[in-house]
């Protein structure tokens, strides 16, 4: 493992030798002049026994973390409008989410002047490592055992701070953009799915996956770069379901090992952000090649980690050190609430499904997260299964994590059969019940969401997307804005809201993983895209579009049977914060460094904008903090130790550090039946590197 965790710094070191340094590509005269902001803000929330997002494994709950959540807000104006995009890492961005958020931002006269729910874009980059629980609806919170209010919280007012941030960093600047192919970074995951397009699409690209890198460069007047932004789709589950650290993953190291390098204080208002946004993910896996994702946390015992984060990391410094192109033109966006159960497609001449979970749902994954309950198994379609076999209720128990039961209505059996086509319905989340509420398991109505930021357009996407079904979006809106000067098209998967996947027809029929989890049938793409290149009409047209009805607030009624900390205790004779295990006085540069303390729950105090951890060196005769718990060369681990004690492990991979005289510190928050909520600290014994 030291070994391991010495590799993993030490590639680290060598990825930022990898391209020259970065020049700033000083300010053209003749580029457009925008307002540019970036901000960014702490969502990582609860650290120990919270189940995680993602791979819907009820026994992956939280243990620590690896590295912090973060929210990166970028917001961009011209004359007239501005738009706000947020990439977060988080495992979905759900809808009531993006509803608190944009209350809060209503709730401040100096945002509400300029941003609303048209203009602010939430988006997750789909991390399979962080905590869940902050949906609201049945589905996506049942593994995790509920709805866990004060994580959602948190995620909102990160979200909101963020925002806020790049609000008040807002000045004058331009916007630089560069596109490139990222190759040898993910595979396609479902073939057989996608070569059922047909093969006049197909035959038009030569990949089975999306492979275009698209970045946008946020610069100052001055010349002085704030931010960057790009998009890429791959699925960042590279860390499998045995891993319980909070990790951005592929993603979100990405993005911290670019702001490293830029010199980024995660604890200023106003420093420099690097967004590495989610594309058209829905069947792209950065495991192809390797083998099933492992846990391991470190480059060098998982590959697929490694490929995935420095293939991104090194297109983004690529394309930020040559990147010249300035965005031109002005900005824009429409915005609207669809009810899926029943969206004309004219296409089609058919409506759209209230929403199902296909049988083929339940099996998962193969390369990514193979089903703990896999009742079915993959390309499970009407024709292999009965009706009256959708509807075991024990095994929709077992599905669903056994902790609540679901009311089946008694009517609609028909309607869900004629109108799913190929795909057994398993779940019928979008009529079926819990039988202590009655909202819908997943949202119905959701958001449909077009930005036009100068020569580029952003399709804002409720779900993930297959690569076939994103080319045929950018395609659709781009014939729409080309003569509006929009030359580059991104599909931004997550956004808003989250409807699971979003297939083609064809991958449809085939009922793999994807497809089962396509919610509302086989006319979704097509009904989708219809919405779009209305919106891209609208923009050309300069018409307005109605808002549509509003999705409910179902954050209300939403329950919590999740672990909560009773209690926190240390043994007898010891204080919260005493060492347990002290450090050796002396390690080489590389080597891995332990240290364990007593001390309490995590869940006491999340610690956002904070730290359990402080590497602190001692420099020009005092000590300096030098690293926290957000740097993946620390780990820090929580376990329970009796009924209440707690322990916590701090691990440092001190690969490419300078020598020096070094120390580690913890900090946390006890849960005393006295005193309540109390802070503490605990200091190890100071340690030379050499």
């Amino acid at each position: 493992m030291r070994q391991a965790l010495t590799r993993l710094c030490f590639a680290i070191s060598l990825a930022t030798l990898a391209l020259p340094l970065f020049t700033s590509n000083a300010y053209s005269d003749e580029a457009s002049e925008y307002l540019v902001g970036t901000g960014i803000y702490d969502i990582t929330g609860p650290a120990a026994e919270i189940g995680m997002m993602g791979f819907a494994e009820a026994k992956q709950t939280t243990a620590g973390i690896h590295t912090r959540l973060r929210s990166r807000a970028f917001i961009a104006g011209d004359n007239e409008k501005r738009i706000v995009f947020v990439t977060a890492d988080l495992g979905m961005l759900f809808q009531m989410v993006k509803l608190k958020v944009v209350e809060r931002v209503q709730a401040n006269p100096d945002l509400a002047r300029f941003y609303n729910m048209k203009n602010i874009t939430l988006t997750a980059t789909h991390t399979h490592g962080g905590p869940g629980g902050y949906s609201g609806y049945f589905l996506y919170d049942a593994t995790i055992k509920g709805f866990i209010k004060p994580h959602f919280e948190a995620i909102v007012n990160g979200i909101y701070q963020s925002i806020l941030r790049a609000h008040k960093n807002l000045q004058p600047g331009s916007i630089l953009v560069g596109e490139s192919q990222l190759d040898g970074v993910g595979g396609s995951r479902a073939k057989e799915a996608y070569g059922n397009n047909p093969e006049s699409e197909t035959s038009r690209y030569d990949s089975d996956t999306d492979k275009s890198f698209t970045q946008l460069k946020f610069v100052a007047k001055d010349g002085r770069p704030i931010g960057i932004l790009n998009w890429f789709a791959v699925h960042p589950d590279s860390i499998g379901p045995a891993n319980q650290l909070i990790t951005g993953d592929n993603k979100g190291i990405a993005a911290y090992m670019f702001e490293r390098d830029m010199g980024t204080n995660y604890f200023a208002e106003n420093t420099f952000v690097a967004g590495f946004a989610q594309a058209n993910e829905g069947d792209v896996t950065p495991n192809y090649g390797f083998g099933q994702a492992p846990p391991n946390l470190d480059f060098a015992n998982n590959k697929s980690l490694e490929n995935a984060t420095l293939g991104q990391y090194n297109k983004a410094k690529e394309l930020f050190a040559s990147g010249k192109e300035s965005i031109a033109g002005s900005i824009d966006y429409r915005h609207e609430w669809i009810d899926m159960r029943d969206l004309y497609v004219e296409s089609a001449g058919v409506k759209t499904c209230a929403a199902g979970m296909g049988a083929s749902f339940s099996s998962g994954s193969p390369l990514d997260n193979p089903s703990p309950a896999p009742l079915f198994p993959m390309g499970t379609t009407v024709n292999s299964l009965t009706w009256e076999e959708n509807q075991n209720s024990a095994d929709l128990s077992k599905l669903l994590g056994g902790v609540f039961s679901v009311v089946w209505p008694t009517t609609g059996k028909d309607v869900y059969k004629n109108c799913h086509g190929q795909k057994p319905v398993l779940i019928p989340t979008g009529i079926a019940h819990l039988n202590f509420s009655g909202t819908t398991m997943t949202p119905q109505i959701m958001p449909v969401q077009l930005i036009k930021l100068g020569s580029l357009a952003i399709i804002a996407v409720p779900a993930e997307v297959t690569t076939m079904a994103g080319r045929r979006m950018k395609e659709a809106v781009l014939a729409e804005l080309a003569d509006q000067g929009v030359r580059y098209v991104v599909v931004s998967s997550l956004a808003n809201s989250y409807a699971s996947y979003l297939t083609t027809r064809e991958e449809y029929q085939k009922q793999w993983y994807e497809g089962a989890a396509t919610l509302f049938g086989p006319n979704e793409e097509e009904g989708f895209r219809q919405e779009y290149q209305k919106l891209a009409k609208a923009m050309v047209t300069g018409a307005t579009v109605a808002d549509g009805p509003t999705p409910p607030d179902v954050t209300k009624g939403a329950v919590d049977f999740s672990s909560k900390v009773v209690l926190d205790t240390a043994p007898i004779g010891k204080k919260f914060g005493d060492v347990k295990t002290q450090p050796n006085p002396s390690y080489f540069a590389g080597d891995v460094i332990t240290v364990q303390f007593w001390g309490a729950h995590p869940n006491n105090n999340y610690r956002t904008q904070d730290s359990f951890l402080v590497i602190e060196r001692f420099h020009n005769g005092v000590w300096e903090d030098f690293t926290y718990d957000g740097d993946p060369a620390t780990t820090y681990r929580w376990a329970r130790e009796g009924i209440a004690n707690s322990i916590v492990t701090i691990t440092w991979s001190t690969g490419g550090v300078s020598p020096g005289r070094y120390r580690i510190r913890h900090k946390g928050d006890a849960k005393t039946a006295f005193s309540g909520k109390k802070a503490y600290e605990g200091l190890s014994a100071p340690f030379e590197i050499d």
